[in-house]
């Protein structure tokens, strides 16, 4: 339950995530020659990327000696929800230290307490969009940052927290018989998810996703890669999910890292929005069309760091088990 002695810190909407790439001149390929990602700021060991409606950069490529996540960083309203989301830290003994960013001077970092290194930063230094710019576009149109999804083995804990602590609204979740929750979809920014929750070992990042303006421009990132000989990095898709009802592909980075293209969800934001249960064994639920599943998807993740370096230990799941007729 939520803590009442302290003021629930006003969160934005997802931000960026960090990832640790091997090779910055396989990654930059992928990302900006193929992707179609804008290269917002360079330095000998990092990229700074953004899609062409962000006006800060969404994604930081940083050079490292083993590919994962550093963190997955939202944006707060003030800096008194910094302080708020200190104060929580301190409550529940969380770790935390204050960090910085190129753009970001005063960064927040803590673990929250299921694992996944967290960061949040109330100002930024932003730039002007590309959106219209289209004598600058490359590649397939990616738009903006979506959503993250982490393989949590404790979904309904975690989900929890994130509610009653941090104030996300539930959209979505998936639930069995003996109203286990399975999956959810969460959102402070009024569409379908910042975060979504999903059953697995963890944690560890499932997907970074970024938005696409039309479904043809999914179709486009497939026909590129194709065409650059790359196929065998769509993973999964294209196709619809029940769940959100979004028209995605999954594609997988020269790491392993793995990102959604996604279009076509909903809004949250009216006052009588209920959160949509699906049942576990409905196959409409991941796929309402489209080709098999590989297992890859449910099982293959992304290391997080911790925050005392290193990576965070993976914990089994606590729900055990992929219902066949979903892979």
């Amino acid at each position: 339950m939520a803590n009442d002695s302290h003021a629930r810190p006003d969160i934005i909407r997802i931000a960026h995530a960090i990832f640790y790439v091997t090779d910055l001149a396989r990654s930059r390929d992928f990302y900006v020659n193929l992707l179609g990602l804008n290269v917002l700021h360079e330095t000998d060991g990092a990229l700074y990327l953004r899609g062409v409606e962000d006006r800060e950069w969404t994604l930081k490529l940083e050079l490292a000696p083993e590919a994962g996540v550093k963190h997955l960083a939202y944006r707060v309203r003030s800096d008194a929800d910094l302080e708020a989301l200190i104060t929580l830290a301190d409550t529940q003994d969380l770790p935390w230290r204050w960090e910085s960013e190129v753009d970001r001077p005063r960064l927040l970092r803590l673990q929250d307490p299921f694992g996944t290194p967290v960061a949040f930063y109330a100002q930024a230094q932003t730039h002007p969009w590309l959106l219209q710019e289209y004598h600058q576009h490359r590649g397939p149109g990616l738009q903006r940052v979506d959503h993250v999804n982490v393989m949590s083995p404790d979904v309904a804990g975690t989900m929890r927290w994130y509610m009653d602590e941090l104030g996300f609204r539930l959209s979505e979740f998936t639930e069995d018989d003996d109203a286990n929750i399975w999956a959810a979809w969460i959102q402070r920014r009024g569409g379908v998810h910042d975060l979504a929750l999903t059953n697995g070992a963890g944690p560890r990042l499932h997907h970074f996703a970024y938005w696409m303006p039309d479904a043809m421009s999914i179709i486009r990132a497939c026909d590129i890669l194709a065409g650059a000989r790359r196929p065998e990095l769509i993973e999964r898709g294209p196709g619809r999910h029940g769940i959100s009802n979004a028209f995605f592909v999954y594609i997988r980075d020269p790491d392993g890292h793995r990102i959604e293209l996604y279009t076509s969800d909903y809004l949250t934001v009216d006052p009588d929005f209920q959160p949509i249960r699906w049942h576990l064994d409905d196959p409409r639920r991941q796929t309402l069309w489209g080709a098999r599943t590989p297992r890859s998807w449910f099982e293959e993740g992304s290391l997080l760091e911790a925050f005392e370096g290193g990576w965070v230990r993976s914990q089994p799941a606590r729900l055990q088990g992929i219902p066949v007729n979903v892979i």
